[in-house]
C-alpha cells in the first residue's frame, strides 16, 4: 500500500464498491422524518433506524474487532442490551442524527484500519461464531461487508418505497 490507497487495482475496486454501498445506505435514508425512521413496514419488525445501527455495529465488529483484534466500542444503545440475538428484529429508539453519526464514525474508523492494513493480511481478532470459520484475510472481511451492506441497502430501498414511495436513491 502507498499512503491510504492499495496499489492493486482489484483491491482498489473492492474498496470503491464498499464505499458505494455505504453511500447508498445513507442516500436511501436521507430525508426520512423521525416517525418513518422508527416505523417498521415489514412483518419481521425491523426499522430503518435499527438496520442502520446494525450496519454500524457490523462495521465495528468486522474491522475493529476482527481485523485489528481490538475490543470494539459498543453502539450508542448497547449499555443495557441483552447479548446479540441474530433472530431479533433490528430496532432502536435513538434519534436518526445519532445513528447516522454512529454509522459514519464507524465507517471512517473502518477506512482508517483499511488504510494501514493490506487486504492480504490475516485478521488479528476472531469473529467467534462457532458455526462459521474465521476469515482467512482482510479481503474476505471487505467482501463480506460489501455483501452485508448491499443486502441491507436493498432492504432499506424497499422499506423507503413502502414508507413514502421514494425510489432510485444511491449510486447505481
Amino acid at each position: 500500500m502507498t499512503g491510504d490507497q492499495p496499489e492493486d487495482t482489484e483491491d482498489q475496486a473492492l474498496l470503491a464498491f464498499l464505499a458505494a454501498q455505504r453511500d447508498a445506505v445513507l442516500s436511501i435514508v436521507e430525508g426520512l422524518d423521525e416517525e418513518a425512521w422508527h416505523r417498521s413496514v415489514v412483518p419481521s419488525g425491523w426499522t430503518p433506524a435499527g438496520l442502520v445501527e446494525h450496519l454500524g455495529g457490523a462495521e465495528w465488529h468486522w474491522f475493529q474487532g476482527v481485523v485489528t483484534g481490538a475490543d470494539p466500542e459498543p453502539s450508542p444503545a448497547d449499555e443495557d442490551l441483552p447479548p446479540y440475538d441474530p433472530t431479533a428484529a433490528f430496532v432502536t429508539d435513538l434519534p436518526s442524527a445519532e445513528i447516522i453519526g454512529f454509522y459514519r464514525d464507524q465507517c471512517a474508523r473502518s477506512d482508517a484500519v483499511l488504510a494501514v492494513t493490506p487486504l492480504s493480511a490475516r485478521p488479528r481478532g476472531r469473529h467467534g461464531d462457532p458455526e462459521m470459520g474465521e476469515p482467512p484475510d482482510v479481503r474476505w472481511v471487505v467482501l463480506h461487508m460489501i455483501e452485508e451492506t448491499a443486502r441491507h441497502a436493498g432492504h432499506l430501498d424497499i422499506a423507503r418505497e413502502l414508507i413514502d414511495g421514494q425510489t432510485g436513491f444511491g449510486p447505481r
